[in-house]
C-alpha cells in the first residue's frame, strides 16, 4: 500500500509531538495529532503533545490504563509528569539525554537514575521506545486505515547528536515499530522548515542573498546552535547550513535544578532541611513553577509544596512561595548573562571523583557558549571589516516560550553588532513546542513534491584513529594519527573512496576501533591525516570494541583501504577493503554491544 501521509515526530526531552500531512495534497496541510493519555486515574484526555515521562507501575492498576494503548510497565505522558513530584523515584525523565551519554550502556536498566524504589528499572533506549510506541498506537487509533509502518516517516534528533546517539535512537524507533526506511532530520533544520512552511513563498522576500541566520534551539535537555546562509543558485534563493555547535546538555532541566536550589534556600529559612527524596520531588515541582511564572500572563508568585515521607511525617507537607522576580533573576542572569563576543565558557576545576550521571555542561551560560560557537566559525559570521554579520535569528525550543529569555538573547546579539542593532527575528511561529514535528512533516512532504531544501550534508568531519608504528615504550601508548574519512558537508546518500596508504586492521580477535569528529575543521578532505590536535579541534566519539570475522585473509593484521558512505539516516558506514583479497569489512561510527 502506498503511503497516505507524511509524518514528522519530535522525540523531545520533555515533550514529544507527532505532526502529519496528506501525501497527495498539492499544498502541505499540516496537522498535529491529539494524543490520548492519562491525566488522572480513570481520566483520559487528548493533548497535542505527549510529556516524555514514564511512571513505572507494575502490575498496572486498571484505573491507569489507556484504552487501545498497551503498556504493561506503567504510564506514559501527562499523568506521569504530574505524579513525578510525588513519586520521583518511580518516574523516568530526560531519557533522551541519556541516549548520548558515552559513559553508560544505553541498553542497561538504569532509569529512574539512582531510584531506591523496589521497581524494575528500564534503559534509556526502552524508555524512548515506550514514548514512540504510545505515539504509534495513538496514530493507529485515529487512522486505522493508514498503518503507521506504511507512511513516510521523519524522526528528528538534535544536530549535535553523534553517530552513536543517532544509532541508539534508531534502535529505539525500530523496536517501537518504525519502518526500516524512516529518515532522520536535525531539529534546528526542522524548526527552519516549519518557518519556511509558515511563510509559504514569501520567505524569499524577508531574506536576501548573503544573510546569515542563527537557529538557537534551547529545549528541555539540550542547546543546539546552527548557522545557515542564504545563497542564490540558478536564480533561486537557497538555504545552506554552515555549521552546528557541539552537544550541550543545557536546557530546561538545568533551569529546573537552579530553581530547586533557590527554593531549597526558602525552605531552609523556614527551618526545613529537605532529604534526597524531597529534593528530587522539588526539582519536578520547579518545572511546573517555571512554566507558570515565565509563561503567558504569569502570576507574581507560585506556591511550592513538598510532601513529607513515611508514616510519621515531620511537620507534614511543607510550602514555600517562589516569586516571579526571583525566578527571572536566577534564570535570565544565570543562563543568559550579558557577555562580550570574545567570551568563552568557564571551565571549573573538576573533581577527581565524580558521581556518575548526565554530563551537564559545567558552565550554564548559554550566551557564553553562543559566543564561543560564533568565534569558532568567525569566517562565516564576520565580513572583511571584521564586523559581526548575523542578520536573522530563529528561536526554537520550549525555553524560548518565555519572553524574558528571547529579550535577553536579542540584547546580547545587538551588543555584538557594530551598529548595536539586534538581528531580525523570524516570527510567525506560535507554538514552539510543535515547530520541530511540523517542520519534519513538511520536510517529508517536500521530498515528495519538491520545495526548498536546506543543504549542508553532515554537520561534522569524521576521522578514524590510526595507531602509529614503532617500538613500544613501557608505560607510554603509541602516538595516534587521525585520518579524515568523511568531510564536513558530505551529503546523505553519497559515498567516496578515501585516498591513503594501506592501513592495517585487526581481524579474528577483539580489537578497539576509535573514531573522532570535528565541527570546525571544514577544509579537511578524505585522506587528510592529522598527527596532532587539541580537544577543541577533534572530539572522540564512542569507540567500538568488536571482533571482525576471519575471512580468506585469515587472522591478524590485514592491509585495507577505506570507502565511506553516508546513509539516508545520516550514519557513516566505513568499508574496509583488503588490498590482497576480495575480503571486505563494514564498520559504522556507533556502538553496537
Amino acid at each position: 500500500m502506498a503511503a497516505q501521509f507524511c509524518i514528522g515526530i519530535d522525540l523531545g526531552t520533555t515533550n514529544s509531538v507527532l505532526a502529519f500531512a496528506p501525501v497527495d495534497e498539492s499544498e502541505a496541510m499540516i496537522g498535529v495529532l491529539p494524543i490520548p493519555q492519562l491525566t488522572s486515574p480513570s481520566t483520559v484526555e487528548k493533548r497535542l503533545g505527549l510529556p516524555s515521562f514514564f511512571y513505572l507501575q507494575k502490575p498496572l492498576d486498571s484505573a491507569l490504563s489507556v484504552p487501545g494503548i498497551d503498556n504493561d510497565r506503567g504510564v506514559v505522558g501527562e499523568y506521569a509528569r504530574r505524579i513525578s513530584a510525588e513519586q520521583p523515584e518511580r518516574v523516568v525523565a530526560t531519557a533522551k539525554s541519556w541516549l548520548c551519554h558515552q559513559g553508560i550502556d544505553r541498553t542497561a536498566p538504569i532509569l529512574p537514575w539512582q531510584s531506591d524504589a523496589e521497581i524494575e528499572l528500564i534503559s534509556p533506549v526502552e524508555a524512548s521506545a515506550a514514548y514512540l510506541r504510545h505515539l504509534i498506537a495513538s496514530w493507529e487509533l485515529q487512522f486505522p486505515d493508514a498503518p503507521f509502518r506504511e507512511q513516510q516517516i521523519v524522526l528528528t534528533v538534535p544536530a549535535s547528536f553523534d553517530a552513536a546517539a543517532r544509532d541508539w535512537t534508531r534502535q529505539a524507533a525500530i523496536s517501537a515499530g518504525f519502518p526500516d526506511d524512516f529518515v532522520f532530520l536535525e531539529e534546528p533544520q526542522a524548526a527552519l522548515y516549519n518557518w519556511v512552511h509558515s511563510r509559504h513563498s514569501t520567505w524569499r522576500k524577508e531574506m536576501r542573498e548573503g544573510d546569515i541566520l542563527l537557529v538557537c534551539d534551547v529545549g528541555g535537555g539540550t542547546t543546539d546552535l546552527t548557522l545557515v546562509r542564504v545563497e542564490a543558485s540558478s536564480g533561486e534563493m537557497t538555504l545552506n547550513r554552515l555549521a552546528v555547535g557541539n552537544h550541550l546538555l543545557i536546557g530546561g532541566d538545568n533551569m529546573d535544578l537552579a530553581l530547586a536550589h533557590v527554593a531549597s534556600e526558602l525552605f531552609a529559612q523556614k527551618g526545613a532541611k529537605l532529604n534526597a527524596w524531597q529534593s528530587l520531588s522539588l526539582w519536578h515541582s520547579c518545572r511546573t513553577a517555571k512554566e507558570k511564572l515565565l509563561g503567558h500572563a504569569p502570576p507574581d508568585s507560585y506556591p511550592l509544596t513538598v510532601l513529607g515521607r513515611g508514616s510519621k511525617l515531620i511537620g507534614g507537607s511543607i510550602t514555600a512561595t517562589l516569586e516571579r522576580s526571583a525566578v527571572e533573576r536566577a534564570l535570565v542572569d544565570g543562563f543568559f548573562p550579558r557577555v562580550p563576543l570574545d567570551a568563552r565558557p568557564e571551565d571549573s576545576a573538576m573533581s577527581g571523583f565524580q558521581e556518575l550521571g548526565l554530563e551537564f555542561a559545567s558552565d550554564t551560560a548559554i550566551t557564553r557558549h553562543l559566543a564561543s560557537f560564533l568565534m569558532d566559525h568567525q569566517e562565516d559570521v564576520f565580513n572583511s571589516d571584521r564586523e559581526f554579520q548575523v542578520s536573522h535569528v530563529l528561536f526554537n525550543g520550549g525555553v524560548f516560550n518565555a519572553e524574558a529569555f528571547r529579550t535577553r538573547m536579542l540584547e546580547t546579539l545587538a551588543a555584538w553588532h557594530p551598529k548595536g542593532e539586534p538581528p531580525c527575528v523570524l516570527g510567525g511561529v506560535e507554538e514552539l513546542d510543535q515547530a520541530v514535528a511540523c517542520g519534519a512533516a513538511y520536510y517529508a512532504w517536500s521530498r515528495r513534491h519538491g520545495g526548498v531544501r536546506i543543504r549542508g550534508g553532515t554537520a561534522r568531519s569524521y576521522y578514524v584513529g590510526i595507531e602509529s608504528s614503532g617500538p613500544a615504550i613501557p608505560g607510554m601508548p603509541r602516538p595516534l594519527h587521525a585520518v579524515c574519512v568523511a568531510p564536513q558537508g558530505m551529503e546523505e546518500g553519497t559515498e567516496t573512496d578515501v585516498p591513503s596508504r594501506p592501513i592495517g586492521i585487526q581481524v579474528g580477535q577483539r580489537a578497539r576501533f576509535r573514531f573522532f569528529s570535528s565541527t570546525i575543521r571544514k577544509d579537511d578532505r578524505p585522506g587528510t591525516t592529522l598527527k596532532g590536535w587539541d580537544d577543541a579541534e577533534l572530539q572522540e566519539t564512542s569507540p567500538m570494541e568488536v571482533e571482525l570475522p576471519k575471512q580468506e585473509a585469515g587472522q591478524g593484521m590485514v592491509p585495507v583501504t577505506f570507502h565511506t558512505r553516508i546513509t539516508e539516516l545520516g550514519v557513516l558506514e566505513l568499508s574496509c577493503q583488503s588490498t590482497r583479497s576480495s575480503d571486505r569489512w563494514l564498520l559504522e561510527m556507533n556502538v553496537r554491544e
